[in-house]
């Protein structure tokens, strides 16, 4: 029987980091993946859905500016397939190579179903044998799957989750999206961008991202109208089904008015679950909380030897954190002193129209924990390089303590470049300092971030352009649970 130090199970982002991370520390590691180096951040996940948007993004920019629309859906998949055949040579070369020209032969690699025998013995099921292996430590990262429910008849042809929009043979000329989060926007947005399908989008409440703030939800929400979508407010789906190689649905609104619609496809977005069916963790003593995640600790599971990374836990499911969390549960096991991960202050991206990008607190969360924040926000049309892009439908707003530290501690950004603009002031959230190195820094001319500095600015009392006298491009206030009152008048 072949021994490791650590097995992985499950090659995907968070697993294929952990592998690489128990390298550095030299240990003998065995990474299990049974179907797909990558996993759902490489098909299906980010990068393919990502793809999918630069490419409707590309299409929305010649037709508004020729009229001309070249959308198909075979140059879609056609960019999508070139970009996933890019990170998965990288990714298999590189594994190969580690294992093949290093003198260490530390990485090892099996394809294959993995299960528990016990906490120390994994059954690696192939396809036409079985084998059993022994390990110190086991890192379980296998990743999650698109939720589906009983009354929805999910075939990934016609009703589809994010997994079968592959399936299709062409654009839908019209398409339905069940769930308003982050996926399902992000769908509505590239089917949309696209201009030959028509999207319908069912939205529970009164707007779309209710975990959002709502000046960012009404901005995307308004985007996504005047690209025609329909958004079916305050509504649930109350029946659906496929009729004739089509998809019939029937909602139900919060005034109990029903009303039904058809459309070519349906496309399920409604959260994911995790994959740990196959893994027998009974037998291992690992437990399950109520949801059906794995239980842990800062990435420890109840069973000591037997660390967890990415979608299997309840933490929140993003290739940046199952990454992080991946090398964090080598580096307990192995490294000294290692400080407990924290899941406050992540920076976020939703690729949205416009583009979303967040780090830290929002207004709404400050309103919910009854934190009283001083905030400043400046239109896009205020920015130089956003009139020289002429893309000007967007807005920055940073929030910062109500106090005299004004400490940092939350940013939206909403319009282009947003996700590159977020990053300096993660960083100044991450280290808890606030906001005078951003007011004094000189910032390139023109660059979108020249924002950032104007609205920490604001803040200082000391802007270019005033809040006063911009009242429509620019705001500055305090914020409580009972109040918005601009500084000025403070």
């Amino acid at each position: 029987m072949e021994k490791f130090d650590l097995c992985v199970i499950g090659g995907g982002p968070s697993g294929y980091a952990a592998a690489m991370r128990a390298i550095d520390f030299g240990k003998k590691v065995l990474l299990i993946e049974k179907d797909k180096i990558g996993g759902a951040g490489l098909y299906n996940g980010a990068l393919w859905s990502k793809t999918m948007w630069e490419y409707s993004q590309k299409i929305m920019q010649i037709r508004q500016e020729t009229g001309e629309n070249r959308a198909s859906f075979e140059g879609m998949m056609k960019m999508v397939d070139e970009a996933l055949f890019d990170r998965k040579s990288q990714m298999t070369v590189h594994m190969k190579l580690l294992y093949e020209e290093t003198e260490s032969k530390l990485f090892n690699y099996e394809k294959g179903i993995a299960s528990f025998i016990d906490k120390n013995h994994i059954r690696i099921q192939k396809k036409k044998e079985e084998k059993v292996i022994y390990a110190d430590h086991i890192v379980i990262a296998t990743g999650s799957r698109p939720r589906k429910v009983d009354n929805i008849p999910v075939d990934e042809q016609i009703i589809v989750t994010s997994d079968g929009i592959g399936n299709f043979k062409k654009l839908p000329e019209s398409l339905v999206v069940v769930g308003a989060g982050v996926i399902g926007c992000e769908f509505a947005t590239i089917f949309s961008n696209l201009g030959k399908t028509k999207v319908f989008l069912i939205d529970k409440g009164d707007r779309i991202l209710p975990f959002e703030d709502e000046d960012v939800a009404l901005m995307v929400m308004e985007n996504l109208e005047k690209n025609g979508v329909v958004i079916h407010k305050n509504s649930s789906l109350n029946n659906i089904k496929i009729i004739d190689g089509r998809v019939h649905y029937e909602l139900k609104y919060n005034d109990g008015r029903l009303e039904s619609f058809e459309v070519e496809h349906a496309l399920i977005s409604i959260g994911r679950v995790p994959n740990v069916e196959d893994l027998n963790l009974e037998a291992a003593g690992v437990e399950l909380n109520e949801r059906g995640y794995v239980k842990e600790i800062d990435t420890q599971t109840t069973t000591p030897n037997i660390y967890v990374a990415g979608d299997l836990s309840a933490n929140i499911a993003l290739v940046n954190v199952g990454e992080r969390e991946g090398r964090h549960a080598v580096a307990r096991i192995y490294g000294k002193h290692v400080k407990p991960l924290v899941y406050t202050n992540i920076s976020t991206i939703m690729f949205l129209n416009p583009e979303v990008a967040s780090v830290g607190m929002g207004e709404q969360e400050a309103m919910e924990k009854c934190i009283s924040v001083k905030v400043a926000k400046i239109d896009y049309s205020c920015i130089s390089r956003a009139i020289a892009m002429r893309k000007t439908n967007g807005f920055f707003k940073i929030l910062v303590s109500n106090d005299e530290d004004m400490r940092l501690l939350g940013m939206r950004a909403v319009g282009e470049h947003a996700s590159s603009a977020i990053q300096a002031v993660a960083y100044l959230i991450h280290t808890n300092q606030g906001i005078e190195e951003l007011a004094v820094m000189m910032h390139p001319h023109p660059s979108i971030i020249e924002g950032i500095q104007e609205c920490v600015r604001m803040l200082l009392g000391k802007s270019i352009y005033k809040s006063s006298v911009f009242k429509d491009k620019l705001k500055c206030y305090v914020r409580d649970q009972q109040t918005c009152i601009p500084l000025e008048k403070l």
